[in-house]
């Protein structure tokens, strides 16, 4: 599935046995040299982004095979002429790439879309045709919105029942024994799992592998919705042995594209909706092409980086797969660091996994509150101190309400990335320290309450 041409140079990375820092060889300089929107500076210096999880920023790869699209192939599909025949193949290289990415078997399986969340829509309203009164559906309250909707919607449209796992507000991670767990939620009428790999809100990475054996093991089918792991951890589809998997681009280093993973048989098999003369069951319309030449140069940037720690001359799915152990390893590290640092901040309180030791065991993204700040007011604040971060619920509404915070401004969320260093971390925490000094009680001067 190799694009005959990648569309990205190697980052440049430091020799490994110069380096005794976790993620050895990982040359985080070099690799921030790929990203233009990292040289922006805000009163002088450069700026913070901690936005990830709401979008990551892009290799000028990305920008360069957006712009080539447009002002070299912009073209319809199926045309009988030479920038037609070009967008098409175009077309088909992303779709090949996307397959790369997630380990899937055959580009076919791949489905492009606006997002992550009409691609569900569409998908629900496919699976929704195939229930029956008093079916269920099996989803969890720490999903984001996009993959707990459309299934509800399906589920209300077919006289179905919803079923909701619970998770525990302590650690954040999802019950699977219990009345609220997962094991006491399915049955003989489970006819749908729906699960995130891991949480855009709070960081945790669910058991997504023993999630799917359970729903399969009572025959129902399992959906991942995988948008926010995508950046920070390979994906095997054919591992997991899910039924369904979607994720995005654009927090991959994309631009705004949709993906659906689906095993062949049942993407040839549901009831999708589509008009009568569409090239494709699930791809309904003319696909963002420039999307998807970018789409192709975001996957090539990540096997190009997997090709310069050593995985040199490797075919682009070896290459992904040693781009993103070193991806694990280097955020790792910056998650300790900041699990570590912010531990000493008094007022501030984090959700989720706490212990440095098991920093792999998460994301590197981060909900928080300050004492004497709200969400809004702390999020602002750093703003102006060059750090983005993100404030609010992030659409994972039912995990906000259930900690008790819908009322309250719900949280902020910082946000690692590969291209995150060391000193961004440090920077984070002491202004964390500085703004906390402010809050009431503290001897500062509150502000932003």
């Amino acid at each position: 599935m190799e694009s005959p041409t990648p569309s990205s140079a190697p980052p440049a990375v430091a020799d490994p046995s110069t380096r005794t820092d976790r993620g050895a060889g990982f040359d985080v300089a070099a690799i921030r040299a790929h990203f233009p929107a990292l040289a922006r500076q805000q009163d002088g210096r450069p700026v913070v982004f901690l936005d990830g999880p709401g979008g990551s920023q892009v290799p000028g790869a990305v920008v360069e095979a957006v712009s080539r699209y447009l002002s070299d192939t912009n073209a319809n599909a199926g045309g009988a002429f030479v920038t037609s025949q070009e967008s098409d193949l175009i077309v088909a290289q992303a779709h090949a790439a996307a397959a790369d990415l997630l380990g899937a078997a055959s580009p076919d399986e791949v489905k492009f879309g606006p997002n992550m969340t009409t691609l569900t829509l569409g998908l629900s309203r496919a699976i929704g045709a195939t229930l029956r009164p008093g079916d269920e559906i099996v989803i969890t309250r720490l999903d984001h919105e996009a993959d707990r909707g459309p299934w509800q919607l399906a589920a209300r449209d077919a006289g179905a029942v919803i079923r909701e796992v619970d998770f525990d507000p302590q650690t954040c991670t999802l019950r699977l024994d219990g009345p609220d767990g997962l094991g006491g939620l399915l049955g003989p009428r489970t006819r749908l799992v729906a699960v995130g790999y891991a949480s855009n809100a709070v960081g945790t990475i669910n058991p997504v592998a023993e999630i799917v054996r359970r729903a399969h093991a009572v025959g129902a089918l399992a959906f991942v919705d995988a948008v926010h792991y995508a950046p920070h951890g390979l994906i095997d589809v054919q591992a997991l042995g899910a039924d369904f998997l979607a994720c995005s681009a654009y927090k991959f280093f994309g631009p705004h594209v949709g993906l659906l993973w689906g095993r062949l048989e049942l993407l040839h098999s549901l009831p999708a909706y589509k008009v009568r003369p569409a090239h494709d069951r699930w791809e309904t319309g003319t696909p963002n092409h420039e999307g998807l030449a970018g789409t192709s140069a975001a996957v090539d940037y990540l096997a190009e980086l997997g090709r310069s720690l050593g995985a040199g001359g490797l075919a682009r799915r070896p290459a992904i797969e040693r781009a993103m152990a070193s991806v694990v390893d280097w955020e790792a590290g910056l998650s300790a660091r900041f699990l570590e640092g912010v531990s000493g901040i008094a007022g501030l309180r984090l959700w989720g996994s706490v212990d440095p030791a098991r920093s792999r065991e998460r994301t590197p993204t981060f909900a928080l509150r300050l004492e004497g700040w709200a969400p809004r007011a702390l999020a602002e604040e750093l703003g102006r101190r060059g750090i983005f971060v993100w404030d609010g619920d992030f659409y994972a509404t039912a995990l906000i309400e259930r900690l008790g915070l819908a009322e309250r401004g719900g949280v902020v969320r910082a946000g690692f990335a590969h291209y995150t260093t060391s000193e961004e971390v440090d920077r984070l925490l002491d202004e964390l320290r500085d703004l906390a000094a402010q809050a009431p009680g503290s001897g500062g001067a509150a502000s932003g309450r």
